[in-house]
């Protein structure tokens, strides 16, 4: 039976790294409940809104006394908690023994891989405080054996996550209503899923995954306060001991700290991570032609190109893997641009002419001239949806290839999972197909975010849908890259240097008529409000000590850009105008 725990409010998780290491601190936070509803035979109901990390107090009568049974379920059916949930969706119970008047009730686990530091197979999971318990991520709970009314200040959720997490940090809205639901669906899972202090696999492995904890990461940025990078570094630290098996995510580790450099501008903490960074990029498996080879054993194995396996859209493995190459390019890339500022510039040299090199070769082994598509590999006529998104949101593709290329993603659709939709809507965005790229998240068909919205789930999926994946979580962040995608392209904003001293303002339209938001950074909020009538109009407030390219999308007919109200030097660039100077402070743009 649950009585009493010790010690509540903030607290630390340790992550076993041969020793003890300080991780990003999380907090439980009290949550009331937002719907009481009376079952027969003394029943309560209770539901929290949302589904969270967490456990629950109750506050009951002076008077109250004996044993309740307490449910904590993640889906519900039928009008109670779903007892038998699919996949890996959680339900448990409990029994408590309401003696005093603050009992906390905390659910047994309900995976024994969420409490295994001992296994083999697999890295050590991540525990959470053991005055906290094991928690379980849950929505509804239902009190068997309560006597008499049941009111809500007699329960509290206390749910966990990152210390100090704000709310009002990150804004988003637009015209289209379903892209702002799944906005604030997918912001609301990143925090959620924060409450390990460490970006972990959902709720059925709480270990971190490279490609997991770099979107996460990602989405992290744009949707809490700017100066929240300690999730983000206690992950990489602790990826940089336990790395997983499959061959691309490797190079997701050079991302993420790439990712932590142009966020913070930190090159000390990048210079500390440098060297172990040089066994991620794949180059160790470089062959005599200068591609990067696939064993047999890699062919069948770590080579993943998608998760899970039937995302693959046919992909045919072989043994120089065109998504392969492209993560070694793109890694390959970064480590050069990391050396050059970390003061190596013989390492940089390498590095840059390596990617020169590569690019030839892959230009050479994987591209389908006749087609105007990348093959699957060397051996392959294949040419697969991933074959070509990778590539191109990697900038890979030559620039007279890339709207070839992107109208041909565009009309394939989502046929790949929700981690590779990161990066398949950064190459629509990225290459003119905007438009493209927002019906593609609002279709109506089972493989959008449009889906998970209307499921009425309240945190991202692992999958699509429970028929791509059968033993899928509800608890997964790599499934909610809009959180990042949105802000990024829609109000268009963008670190351009590290630290956030310039950034680029670039919005896409993607046919909407208006879309206003909060970006956070370290130095402060970046404020966009842009509006498309008959011309279009950008309102754009900047903290103090940073400054703005602005590159605004051009009408055929347009003749430039007026800033407060007076005309200013701009160049056109294909389809946009670029202001010739950088601006700072605030301002209001139109494009006539």
């Amino acid at each position: 039976m649950n009585r009493i725990l010790s010690t509540r409010g903030i607290c630390v998780t340790w992550l076993f790294l041969g020793g003890l290491l300080y991780a990003a601190p999380t907090e439980l936070v009290d949550e009331a409940p937002v719907d009481i509803k009376p079952l027969p035979s003394g029943t309560v109901l209770v539901d929290f809104g949302r589904v969270a990390f967490g456990n629950v107090r109750l506050k009951p009568p002076a008077k109250a006394s004996g044993a309740l049974t307490v449910h904590f379920g993640e889906a519900s059916a039928g009008g109670r908690i779903n007892r038998k949930p699919p996949g890996t969706v959680r339900y448990n119970k409990t029994t408590v023994l309401v003696d005093v008047t603050d009992v906390y009730v905390v659910a047994p686990p309900a995976d024994k891989r969420n409490t295994d530091t001992t296994s083999t197979r697999h890295p050590p999971a991540i525990l959470t405080p053991k005055d906290w318990g094991v928690v379980l991520p849950f929505r509804w709970v239902e009190i068997e054996g309560w006597k008499g009314e049941f009111r809500p200040e007699f329960i509290t959720r206390q749910s966990i996550f990152a210390k100090g997490w704000d709310d009002d940090a990150a804004a988003f809205e637009c015209s289209d209503p379903m892209l702002n639901r799944i906005w604030e669906l997918c912001r609301y899972s990143i925090k959620a899923t924060t409450f390990a202090g460490v970006y972990v696999d959902g709720d059925r492995e709480r270990i971190p995954y490279e490609a997991d904890a770099y979107l996460n990461q990602l989405s992290h940025y744009y949707t809490d306060h700017g100066s929240d990078v300690q999730v983000a570094r206690d992950t990489i630290d602790h990826l940089m001991k336990y790395g997983t098996w499959p061959t691309e995510w490797a190079p997701h580790m050079v991302f993420m700290v790439h990712a932590d450099w142009m966020r913070t501008g930190d090159t000390q903490w990048m210079a500390g991570r440098y060297e172990a960074l040089k066994s991620k990029t794949l180059a160790d498996r470089k062959a005599a032609d200068g591609l990067i080879a696939s064993n047999a054993q890699q062919v069948k194995k770590t080579d993943i190109v998608d998760w899970p396996r039937g995302e693959r859209d046919g992909y045919v493995f072989t043994d120089r893997n065109t998504v392969v190459n492209a993560f070694y390019l793109r890694a390959t890339a970064q480590m050069g641009e990391m050396a050059r500022v970390l003061g190596k510039a013989d390492e940089a040299d390498a590095f840059e002419s390596s990617v020169r090199v590569g690019l030839k070769k892959f230009q050479e082994a994987f591209f389908d001239a006749e087609a105007g598509l990348y093959r699957d590999g060397a051996k392959t006529e294949h040419r697969s949806l991933h074959a070509n998104l990778f590539p191109l949101a990697f900038g890979l593709v030559p620039e007279a290839r890339r709207e070839h290329v992107a109208d041909w993603l565009a009309g394939r659709g989502m046929a790949c999972s929700v981690y590779a939709a990161q990066y398949l809507m950064e190459a629509l965005f990225e290459n003119g197909a905007d438009e493209e790229a927002i019906r593609i998240m609002t279709a109506k068909n089972d493989r959008s975010w449009r889906h998970m919205v209307e499921s009425g789930t309240t945190i991202s999926w692992e999958a699509w849908d429970m028929k791509y994946k059968p033993n899928q979580d509800w608890n997964h962040a790599w499934g909610a890259a809009p959180g990042n995608i949105l802000p990024r392209y829609v109000l268009g904003v963008q670190p351009l240097k590290p630290g956030w001293k310039t950034v680029v303002v670039r919005p896409c339209l993607g046919g909407l008529s208006y879309a206003t938001g909060k970006v956070p950074t370290q130095l402060g909020p970046i404020l966009v409000d842009w509006t498309m009538k008959d011309s279009l109009r950008l309102k754009l407030n900047l903290p103090d000590g940073m400054k703005a390219r602005v590159e605004l999308p051009a009408q055929e007919s347009s003749q430039g850009i007026w800033k407060d109200g007076k005309r200013v030097k701009a160049t056109r660039v294909a389809n946009r105008w670029v202001l010739d100077e950088l601006v700072a402070a605030g301002c209001e743009l139109e494009v006539r």
